[in-house]
C-alpha cells in the first residue's frame, strides 16, 4: 500500500563509487525519511500543500527504479543562439558550449562533496541525499562573462510511470563572472511522475547570475526543487520563474546574502487551471550590510486552481541598511479557485526598509464591461486582462529576444483558459 511506502536501505547499496561517510550520510536521510514519509500540512513549511494527501490521492503505486535515460531527438530552441546541456530523466546527457572559451568553465556529472551532518527538516530533501545519483556540476572561472545564454533542457521520457526521480544539482560562479540560464522543462511521459530536485548556487564576489525557469508545455508532472543560494559581496542574483504546466510545483528557495551589497531579485508568474497546485516558498536572509531583496509573485487562478506564496525576509542585528521588499498578487477567475499567502518579516536591525504585502481577489467587472462595449466577448476580454496582469512580470526581463520566448510559451498555458 501506497500509505505505508518505505524504501529498502538495500537501494543505497546499488549506488557504485560512494565512500563509507557518503554511505553513512545517505543511510542517515533515508532512515529519516521512512520514519517521516512524505511532508502534510502537519508540517509549518507544508501547512498549504499537503503532498502527503496530493500523493496519495494520485499514486497508487511509486517506483524508485533506475529509467534508460538515452534519447537522441532534442528538439534546439530556433529564436536565438544559446549554449546548452540536456538532462534526461536528471542524467547529463549533452553538453555544447560552442560559443564559449572552455578553459573558463567545467561541467561534469554528479557528484556529492557534501555530507552535512544536521538532517534537514524537509522529508524531501532527505529523500534527494539518500537516492540521488543524477545531475550536473557546473564552475564558471573567475573573471569570465559568458558570451550567449545556456538553456538546461530538462527532457523526461516517454517511459516514466509512477516513478521518483531525485537528482542534485550545483553551480558555482567565480569572482566577476556572469552567466544566464533558461532552466525549459519538456515532459514526452503522459503519465504521473515526481521528480524532486536539491539545487546549490554559489556566487563569488561580484558575481552575477541570471535565470527563468519555465515548462514547454502542459504535462502531469509533480515537480519539487530545493534551491539554496549564496550570495558573496556585491554580487547579483536574478530570476524569473513560470511554472504554469506542471500539475504540482514546489519552489522551495533559499537565499543567503552574506556578502555587502549582495542583490536578489525573485519574480513569478503563473496561469494556473483545474486542479494546478502551485507554491513558491522564500526565505531571503540577509546576514550582511547594504543588501537588496525584491519580490514580487502573481498569480492568475482558473477553475480549482489552488497557487500558494510563503515568503519570509529575514534580517540579522548586523545587517544595517537593509532594504527588502515582498509582494504578491492573485485573480481569481471561479469560486473554486485559492490563493493562500503567508508573508513574514523578522527583523533584528533597526536601521533597515522593509515591507511586505498580499492582495488576492475576483477579476473587475467593470474593466470586462469596458471592453466589452468595445466589441470583445466576455472570454476574450477576461485573456487580455489576465495577460496584462501577467506581463508586468515578463516586461521585467530586459532582453526583447528572452521577453518574446516566455510570452509564447506562458500563452500557451493562459490560451488554454
Amino acid at each position: 500500500m501506497l500509505e505505508n511506502f518505505k524504501i529498502n536501505l538495500k537501494e543505497i547499496d546499488k549506488i557504485k563509487k560512494i565512500s563509507r561517510d557518503e554511505k553513512e550520510f545517505r543511510i542517515k536521510n533515508l532512515n529519516y525519511f521512512n520514519k517521516v514519509g512524505f511532508p502534510d500540512k502537519k508540517i509549518e513549511d507544508w501547512k498549504f500543500s499537503d503532498l502527503k494527501g496530493i500523493i496519495y490521492k494520485n499514486f497508487d503505486k511509486l517506483n524508485i527504479k533506475n529509467i534508460n535515460s538515452k534519447f537522441k531527438n532534442v528538439d534546439l530552441i530556433n529564436d536565438f543562439d544559446h549554449n546548452y546541456i540536456t538532462l534526461v530523466n536528471g542524467e547529463l546527457n549533452d553538453i555544447n558550449f560552442k560559443f564559449e572559451e572552455k578553459k573558463n568553465l567545467k561541467i561534469k556529472s554528479f557528484y556529492n562533496d557534501n555530507f552535512l551532518d544536521r538532517i534537514q527538516d524537509n522529508p524531501l530533501i532527505n529523500l534527494n541525499h539518500a537516492l540521488s545519483k543524477n545531475g550536473y556540476l557546473l564552475e564558471v572561472e573567475e573573471n569570465y562573462r559568458f558570451k550567449k545564454v545556456l538553456v538546461i533542457y530538462n527532457l523526461f521520457t516517454e517511459n516514466l510511470r509512477d516513478n521518483i526521480l531525485n537528482s542534485r544539482n550545483k553551480i558555482k560562479i567565480g569572482k566577476n563572472s556572469e552567466l544566464h540560464t533558461i532552466d525549459l522543462v519538456i515532459n514526452k511521459s503522459k503519465h504521473k511522475f515526481i521528480n524532486n530536485v536539491y539545487e546549490d548556487i554559489i556566487l563569488d564576489n561580484n558575481a552575477v547570475f541570471k535565470n527563468i525557469c519555465i515548462q514547454n508545455e502542459k504535462s502531469e508532472g509533480y515537480f519539487h526543487k530545493f534551491s539554496k543560494n549564496t550570495l558573496a559581496s556585491k554580487s547579483k542574483y536574478s530570476s524569473f520563474i513560470f511554472p504554469s504546466g506542471l500539475k504540482f510545483n514546489k519552489f522551495d528557495l533559499e537565499f543567503n546574502l552574506e556578502g555587502e551589497e549582495s542583490e536578489c531579485n525573485l519574480q513569478a508568474a503563473s496561469f494556473l487551471g483545474k486542479n494546478d497546485h502551485q507554491e513558491i516558498k522564500t526565505r531571503i536572509n540577509h546576514f550582511a550590510p547594504n543588501c537588496k531583496s525584491y519580490q514580487r509573485v502573481k498569480n492568475v487562478l482558473n477553475s480549482d486552481g489552488k497557487g500558494v506564496y510563503q515568503g519570509k525576509i529575514f534580517v540579522k542585528d548586523i545587517a544595517q541598511k537593509t532594504n527588502a521588499y515582498q509582494l504578491s498578487k492573485a485573480m481569481l477567475l471561479s469560486d473554486d479557485s485559492e490563493f493562500d499567502s503567508k508573508p513574514e518579516l523578522e527583523i533584528y536591525a533597526d536601521d533597515v526598509k522593509c515591507s511586505h504585502g498580499s492582495t488576492s481577489g475576483s477579476i473587475d467587472e467593470d474593466s470586462i464591461y469596458y471592453l466589452m462595449t468595445r466589441g470583445l466577448n466576455r472570454k476574450e476580454s477576461v485573456k487580455l486582462l489576465v495577460n496584462g496582469f501577467l506581463n508586468e512580470v515578463i516586461e521585467m526581463i530586459k532582453s526583447n529576444t528572452m521577453r518574446k520566448f516566455v510570452k509564447s510559451k506562458l500563452e500557451r498555458h493562459v490560451h488554454g483558459y
